[in-house]
């Protein structure tokens, strides 16, 4: 029988700019078919363009500001108990909180069309920075849908 799976996370490298694994972690995420220079230049010309609207301000800063607003504290999952199933709001460990918000960032701005993929990605940053935009949105639905179903919340386990 197989050993347990356990996550590569500790290979994981640190972005070369910020040497920060959080913003590694995301230029990841951002990656697509392999192609992380290009991931790492849209990250970094996004950066760049908030660093100018905002000053003043450490960037990394503002990124870990931006994924903190956009992170959710709770969920609901699927429970079946007898023939119904509930929907039943609980806790987001932590490294699912960063994987959602990773998520929700980088589908917001591959939502919006017309534009190049940094000047998005740079709003949408700046949005969450502010407490505004698709990803806080987001945030606040599953927030909404939590608290509509938190009459079941004696059902998780």
């Amino acid at each position: 029988m197989p050993t347990k799976f356990k996550s590569f996370e500790h290979l994981l490298k640190p972005d070369p700019r910020f040497k920060s694994r959080e913003i590694g972690k995301f230029i990841n995420s951002l990656m697509w078919e392999g192609k992380k220079s290009l991931a790492q230049r849209i990250f970094y010309d996004a950066m760049d363009i908030v660093c100018k609207k905002i000053k003043d301000k450490d960037p990394v800063e503002i990124f870990k500001t931006a994924l903190n607003n956009v992170k959710p504290q709770v969920e609901v999952r699927s429970k079946r108990v007898g023939g119904a199933t509930y929907q039943v709001p609980v806790q987001v460990p932590g490294r699912r909180q960063t994987s959602l918000a990773f998520r929700w960032i980088i589908n917001a701005t591959r939502g919006k069309k017309g534009r190049a993929m940094h000047l998005k990605l740079a709003d949408e940053l700046m949005a969450a920075y502010k407490g505004e935009g698709d990803a806080i949105k987001k945030r606040d639905d599953v927030h909404k849908m939590a608290e509509a179903n938190k009459a079941f919340a004696h059902l998780a386990h």
